[in-house]
């Protein structure tokens, strides 16, 4: 079932989140419907908090970035077979210089900014059947876990810009938490008692 995905403004979106169990309820459910949501949205990632749930649980799946003409077969071929969940997640290490990439957001609709991260990150977590892992990423796949996981640490990738980009990009932003906005996927905006 595609849920529908939260705005800019609802509070939700900056809430730590809590970890969960595997006695979540419906947990199973709730996985495959943010799959069946981020891919109805054509997104590349996913957190709890963008479906209105503050947990630690945020899923990845970076299949259409193995499309841009610019990257190597290997390059493609790793981001083509990328699909992660990942649940109570911990960036325990983040290294090498910041680089910069133009990054948007399901909740951020027609906001791309560009956001200097780290470029490769470690990372604990349990997967669907909450087995711990803990791996390390790096490149196009490590800036979308950190975009991610940031959700789940109540920050917005717009909340990394600048003062004077954030002055800039505020009209837009404050339509977006009005509802002033196309899109074409389903959202809920702060204050509205029906859904899109």
């Amino acid at each position: 079932m595609i849920l529908p995905i939260v705005a800019y403004g609802d509070p939700v979106l900056k809430k730590y989140g809590e970890e969960i169990t595997k006695d979540y309820p419906k947990l199973s459910e709730l996985i495959e419907n943010m799959y069946e949501t981020m891919d109805g949205a054509f997104g590349v990632g996913l957190a709890a908090p963008q479906v209105g749930l503050p947990i630690r649980l945020f899923i990845v799946d970076t299949a259409p970035f193995a499309e841009d003409e610019n990257l190597t077969p290997e390059e493609k071929a790793v981001l083509k077979d990328f699909k992660r969940t990942f649940i109570n997640a911990k960036i325990t290490q983040e290294e090498g210089d910041e680089w910069p990439f133009n990054e948007g957001c399901l909740s951020i609709p027609d906001v791309r900014e560009d956001v200097f991260r780290k470029p490769s990150i470690t990372i604990e977590y349990q997967d669907e059947n909450f087995k711990k892992q803990t791996e390390s990423f790096d490149g196009l796949i490590a800036r979308v876990i950190q975009h991610e996981y940031d959700h789940i640490e109540g920050i917005l990738f717009t909340d990394k810009l600048s003062t004077l980009k954030k002055r800039l990009i505020k009209g837009k932003l404050t339509n977006i938490s009005k509802g002033k906005i196309n899109v074409d996927y389903r959202m809920r905006f702060p204050n509205q008692k029906k859904k899109r």
